[in-house]
C-alpha cells in the first residue's frame, strides 16, 4: 500500500492517493496467481468526480444487450466469435448482378437470407445462451438469436474481445462445423447494470473468477485519461512488486545509500577511475535534488543535510517535502520498489554509456 501511494504522489491522483492506492492494490491482489494485468479492466465513464470511482468484482463490457434479448441470464454458456453476421443483406463491392426482373432480386435476398439463418442455427445448436461478436450483427441474425433466447452483443472491440476471452475460458472462433472443437466460456451472471446514464454489461462469477474491472469517474474525458496513465503507472509497479517483493526507502534515501557507499569505495581506487565513480555518486545526488526543487524546497541545503544524517548513521533519512525537512522514510511509509529502482538506475546507466560511446 505505501509502493501505491509513493507511485502516485507525483501523479495526478495524488489527492486521493489513499483511495486510489487502495483500489490497486485490491485489483492486483486479486490477479496474484497469474499477475496478468489483462485481466484487469479499465473502464472511462465522464460525470462524477475521482472519488465516485470504485472497483467492480465483475467484468464489465461496454456494449449494449441486442433488442428484444434477455437482459439477465444465470449460469451463462459463452461463446465469443469474430464473424460477419451481415450476409442477409445483398453486398455489391466492385461487382454488379444483372436481372430481368424484382422477383430475381428477391429470390437472391432469399438465397442470403437461408444462408444466415442456416449459420444462426449453427450457432445456436453448439448449445450456448450468450454470443458475443466482435463484428456488427444485422436484424435478420438478432431476431433469430431472441427467438431461441439467445443472448446477442455485437460490436464487441477486439481488445474487449480477447479480453473477455480470457478471463470467461473460451476461444474465439470464426467457424461453426465442428462444435467438439470450440472452446466454450462460462459465467455464473450476466445482467445489464448503469454507470452514470450509460448502461453495460456485467460478467459476473467468470472462469478466471481473478478478473476485476476498475470504473474511473471523473468530470471530463482529460481527467479520465491521465487518471487512468496514473493508475497504470501504480498497477505495473504493483505487478513487479507481487513478482519481487523486496522494497527500498524512497525520499532520496536509497540514492543517498548508495551515492554514499561509492564514494567510500572511490576512495580505494587510484587513477581516472576514481574521478568517474565520484562523478556517479554526484549523478545518484541528482535525484534527490530533483525532487527537493519539483517540490519547490532548497535542494542544496535539504540534499547536504541528507547526506549528513546518513554518515551520522541514520540509514533510513530521507526528504520530507511535506515538512520541508529530513525524515524517517520507515515512519512516513515512503517506500518504493526494489526492482523499479534497479531498472532505473540501470536505464539511467546504459543511456548514458550509450551517449558517451557516440564520437
Amino acid at each position: 500500500l505505501n509502493i501505491a501511494r509513493t507511485t502516485l504522489s507525483s501523479k495526478l491522483l495524488t489527492h486521493e492517493k489513499i483511495k486510489f492506492a487502495q483500489l490497486a492494490v485490491d485489483a492486483v491482489t486479486r490477479i496474484a496467481s497469474s499477475l496478468d494485468l489483462e485481466r484487469i479492466q479499465i473502464i472511462k465513464k465522464p460525470g462524477g468526480s475521482l472519488s465516485d470511482s470504485y472497483l467492480d468484482d465483475g467484468f464489465l463490457l461496454d456494449k449494449a444487450i441486442g433488442v428484444g434479448q434477455p437482459k439477465r441470464i444465470e449460469g451463462a454458456t459463452i461463446m465469443v466469435a469474430n464473424t460477419s453476421m451481415d450476409t442477409d443483406k445483398v453486398k455489391i463491392f466492385g461487382s454488379r448482378v444483372r436481372v430481368d426482373s424484382m422477383a430475381k432480386v428477391a429470390e437472391i435476398e432469399a438465397a442470403e437470407k437461408s444462408k444466415m439463418r442456416a449459420k444462426c442455427q449453427k450457432i445456436i445448436d453448439h448449445g450456448i445462451n450468450v454470443f458475443i461478436n466482435r463484428q456488427l450483427i444485422y436484424n435478420l441474425p438478432e431476431q433469430i438469436f431472441a427467438s431461441a433466447g439467445v443472448m446477442a452483443i455485437e460490436h464487441a472491440d477486439f481488445v474487449g474481445v480477447e479480453r473477455l476471452a480470457a478471463v470467461t475460458g473460451a476461444e474465439i472462433v470464426s467457424t461453426f462445423d465442428h462444435p467438439e472443437l470450440t472452446t466454450l466460456g462460462r459465467c455464473d451472471l450476466i445482467e445489464e447494470v448503469m454507470i452514470g446514464e450509460d448502461r453495460l454489461i456485467r460478467f459476473s462469477g467468470v472462469a478466471a473468477g481473478e478478473a476485476c474491472t476498475v470504473v474511473l469517474r471523473g468530470a471530463s474525458t482529460h481527467l479520465l485519461d491521465e487518471a487512468e496513465r496514473s493508475l497504470h503507472d501504480a498497477l505495473c509497479v504493483l505487478q513487479q512488486t507481487m513478482k519481487n517483493k523486496r522494497t527500498i526507502y524512497g525520499g532520496g534515501c536509497g540514492e543517498t545509500l548508495m551515492a554514499n557507499a561509492v564514494e567510500d569505495a572511490a576512495k580505494k581506487v587510484p587513477g581516472k577511475k576514481q574521478l568517474a565513480m565520484l562523478a556517479f555518486a554526484a549523478a545518484l545526488r541528482q535525484l534527490p535534488t530533483i525532487v527537493a526543487d519539483n517540490a519547490g524546497l532548497d535542494s542544496a541545503d535539504l540534499v547536504t543535510r541528507l547526506k549528513s544524517a546518513h554518515y551520522a548513521g541514520d540509514s533510513r533519512a530521507g526528504l520530507d517535502v511535506r515538512s520541508g525537512s529530513i525524515g524517517d522514510m520507515k515512519e512516513l511509509g515512503i517506500m518504493e520498489a526494489l526492482k523499479l529502482k534497479q531498472s532505473v538506475l540501470v536505464s539511467a546507466a546504459e543511456a548514458a554509456e550509450m551517449i558517451l560511446r557516440v564520437d
